[in-house]
């Protein structure tokens, strides 16, 4: 089992919980590493549920935080081990899981060791499977099996931001919209009835669409409707009978989930409209008074996260939440995928700062 040092810098830490590689369901060794590092440490009681590292103070703060990270990447391609590199000027640490979100994780493990007084109390969460389907979440799974280690008063998500603080998220909504035709030999179309012509419209209306920005407590929030792949056809002499249009709704958490779906059969009226994966916007709760400490704390400037994050389940269960973690939400998942050293250290500057006022 890979063995963990959390005394060590978090930039040094980046490389080396990088280094372990943790593709979506093959998380366990690096599981074991933090819970291995993280229970030695006295002023933590920790619990794991699964490959989900949850490790708590108990001190009897009157607020409580949570900040989590998730532990899982997507596949590797040719980008392990990490190097070091230079770009414009900059050092950076290259790698899979650099941006996502392994350097957001080495600080929270090296804060947590440090941490053993805070200001407030504090549970730090590192999950599994945040990037394949939301029935596999680590922090879905872990609020059926232990919701009270969700009551906080504020919880932060470790997702990259560039180090600026990411209020909310927009909500994500993907549907089926189909047409349906008549089989025939394509030598005598003319006895069917052509499915992918019938989508035309569809696709007509998706170009037309103008996309609202969407102003929520002092944030704009672009939302986008787009259609992201189409299928249809059986084979190179047979006119379609199905023509299947899966189209992608990100909305501004200014719109509840029946809203959003209801748009989307409004924009799509006449079709057959399947709603196969909806999840909720999270609001930026920068209103809350811990919000307010944090970003005056940590010297950001509040802007949206356009991409759906964890930070909505926490808004689901009441809890404000924020997007704050090192590296460029632009390189994630990119096979270039590198973070800034010095954006992992004024996170944890940032952090550090905050917890300990």
């Amino acid at each position: 089992m890979p063995q963990l040092d959390l005394s060590v810098s978090p930039v040094e830490l980046t490389r080396v919980l990088c280094d372990i590689p943790s593709v979506s369901g093959d998380e366990t060794p690096l599981a074991d590493a933090i819970d291995a590092a993280v229970s030695t440490l006295p002023h933590l009681e920790v619990f794991r549920d699964g490959d989900t590292i949850v490790a708590r103070t108990m001190l009897g703060r009157d607020q409580r935080v949570v900040i989590a990270g998730h532990i899982d990447t997507v596949p590797i391609n040719d980008n392990l081990p990490t190097r070091d590199v230079v770009v414009d000027g900059e050092e950076c640490i290259w790698g899979r899981g650099t941006v996502d979100m392994k350097a957001g994780v080495a600080v929270q493990l090296v804060l947590a060791a440090e941490l053993v007084e805070p200001r407030v109390d504090i549970t730090w969460m590192w999950y599994d499977h945040e990037e394949v389907d939301s029935s596999l979440n680590g922090l879905n799974r872990l609020s059926r099996v232990r919701p009270d280690l969700f009551q906080a008063d504020f919880a932060i998500l470790g997702e990259p931001s560039g180090g600026e603080v990411e209020g909310g998220c927009n909500g994500t909504l993907r549907a089926i919209v189909r047409t349906h035709g008549v089989r025939a030999h394509s030598a005598r179309s003319w006895i069917g009835e052509n499915a992918i012509h019938k989508a035309a419209p569809i696709l007509e209306r998706l170009a037309r669409y103008r996309a609202q920005t969407v102003t929520v407590e002092g944030l704009d929030y672009r939302e986008g409707l787009n259609a992201v792949s189409i299928s249809g056809g059986i084979a190179g002499n047979v006119i379609p009978d199905l023509c299947e249009v899966e189209v992608n709704f990100r909305f501004a958490p200014s719109r509840s989930e029946l809203e959003a779906e209801q748009h989307v059969r409004d924009v799509f009226e006449g079709f057959e409209v399947e709603i196969v994966d909806l999840a909720p916007g999270a609001r930026p709760g920068l209103d809350a008074p811990l919000a307010r400490e944090f970003v005056a704390a940590v010297g950001a400037e509040p802007r949206p996260k356009y991409g759906w994050t964890d930070v909505a389940r926490f808004s689901a269960l009441g809890v404000p939440a924020v997007n704050y973690g090192p590296g460029d939400p632009h390189l994630a998942h990119h096979d270039e995928e590198r973070v800034p050293v010095a954006q992992i250290e004024a996170v944890a500057r940032g952090l550090r700062a905050w917890l300990t006022a």
